[in-house]
């Protein structure tokens, strides 16, 4: 099934996500590079930018960056006055990314900070740098909750909070599961179901990156 799924990716970017060099090359540089390929697809890549002129984003927060291509997605979404923070944990990661951020002309708009988001997020609290319209979690698993709760923290009513990677070929189901990650996803879960501050779903997916999934929660 997974050919299959990359084979229909393929004709919807083929259709729907015309050639972009500079995403080309964000990619290319950051495999090349040995950056792992956990970026999101493009049709994913788009769907975000989607979601977010929806949105009306203005401030976006993104938790994960590897090598900035979700990110330059995401900026390019923002009008000419807007603000985007990533957060990056590894220094190489952090590296590439400013290099393919600067190549998309978008280093005014784009502030990629270099540390474990567990602790810059408190910093930008502290900063007063909230609140954000947009917040993208894309990083390690076992710390969703704690992002959760940061992004509730640095949001504001109408936020929308998208997390990535939540479905994991379907191993959120299992309850026997000694996985950090699966943990991180199935408490992240509970949290949702018992935050009464957001309404949320989650949205199984299946394309070239294999079965996944995404969380959408929006601040009541």
């Amino acid at each position: 099934m997974r050919e299959t799924w990359a084979a229909v990716d393929q004709y919807l970017v083929d259709l729907l996500v015309p050639p972009d060099p500079v995403l080309d090359m964000a990619l290319q540089d950051s495999h090349a590079a040995g950056l792992p390929a956990h970026n999101v697809s493009p049709p994913q890549g788009k769907f975000l930018q989607i979601l977010a002129k929806i949105q009306g984003a203005r401030r976006i927060l993104e938790i994960g960056t590897l090598g900035g291509y979700s990110t330059i997605w995401l900026a390019r979404a923002l009008p000419a006055d807007g603000r985007l923070i990533t957060l990056e944990a590894e220094a190489d990661h952090a590296d590439m990314a400013r290099a393919n951020i600067a190549r998309a002309g978008l280093s005014s708009i784009v502030e990629v900070r270099l540390g474990k988001a567990i602790d810059t997020l408190p910093q930008l609290a502290a900063e007063n740098a909230g609140p954000f319209d947009f917040i993208f979690i894309d990083a390690d698993k076992p710390s969703n909750p704690d992002y959760f709760t940061w992004a509730l923290r640095l949001s504001r009513p109408g936020s929308l909070i998208v997390i990535d990677n939540v479905i994991r070929n379907g191993e959120v189901i299992d309850v026997t599961s000694s996985s950090p990650s699966i943990y991180g996803i199935r408490r992240l879960n509970e949290m949702l179901a018992a935050e009464l501050r957001v309404s949320a779903t989650t949205i199984q997916t299946v394309g070239s990156k294999g079965y996944d999934g995404f969380t959408i929660a929006r601040v009541r």
